[in-house]
């Protein structure tokens, strides 16, 4: 059986494919048309066939998206700005 996120991009319907698709580990970035995450949620829950494998989503708040060990900033002229979470005793942002 391919993997699902090969699956992704012949069998979904052309109003859910997203525009973007990056995919690490078990972290899913993807970028789609407004209004569509739930049901391109559903539809990729439906995939798996054993049930082992349940996606889930956030939504950017305020221009910002956490994604892995990074925040995600939307700019003014639509672009991204990328701060990395340093951990320790002090937690740190580093803007790149």
């Amino acid at each position: 059986m391919p993997h699902i996120e090969q699956k992704l991009p012949d069998t979904a319907p052309e109003d859910l494919k997203p525009k973007l698709w990056k995919m690490y580990v078990d972290d899913i970035r993807e970028v789609v048309k407004k209004g569509s995450v739930e049901k391109l949620t559903e539809f990729l829950n439906e995939l798996d066939d054993s049930n082992n494998i349940k996606f889930t989503y956030e939504v950017e708040q305020g221009g910002q998206l956490p994604f892995l060990d990074l925040l995600l900033n939307r700019t003014e002229n639509g672009g991204l700005k990328l701060q990395i979470y340093c951990t320790g005793n002090l937690p740190t942002l580093i803007s790149i």
